[in-house]
């Protein structure tokens, strides 16, 4: 029996930001979730007993990789302003591959500081990290 064949296109990866569709993504990396707690961990005592502990946090780093031109980078150091003047910058994130079915969304969202300002000979790529509380990601394998 074959193996079955499955596909990916980037171009079917949307990310909303609030009421923001975000566009002008880097041509590698464009996207990356990381979940911002400690996991599990243990401690084991003198007599070998172990005491695992779990850590509730819902928090999550995602990095978010823009061309330079890309109109999101406004977006996102408006948000930030917004944020540091009257901290009214958080929004919504929602992540969703609509081929494979996986996503990520997190109701507060918020820039954690602007991007790195970088000039060259060609267009420089500008990495976006926000922090998101709340967050869950669903994956679906099909």
């Amino acid at each position: 029996m074959a193996s079955p064949v499955h596909s990916y296109n980037p171009k079917k990866v949307t990310c909303a930001l609030g009421n923001h569709i975000v566009t002008g993504f880097a041509d590698d990396s464009m996207i990356s979730v990381e979940y911002n707690g400690d996991g599990t961990s243990h401690v084991q005592g003198a007599d070998g007993e172990i005491v695992r502990s779990i850590d509730p946090s819902t928090v999550y780093s995602v990095k978010i990789t823009l061309q330079q031109t890309s109109e999101t980078n406004e977006f996102l150091q408006r948000q930030y302003e917004e944020d540091k003047a009257y901290g009214s910058g958080i929004f919504n994130i929602i992540i969703k591959d609509l081929w494979g079915g996986d996503q990520f969304t997190a109701p507060n969202a918020w820039v954690v500081k602007p991007a790195s300002f970088v000039r060259g000979k060609t267009q420089q790529n500008k990495e976006w990290e926000l922090m998101c509380a709340d967050g869950v990601i669903s994956e679906t394998r099909g």
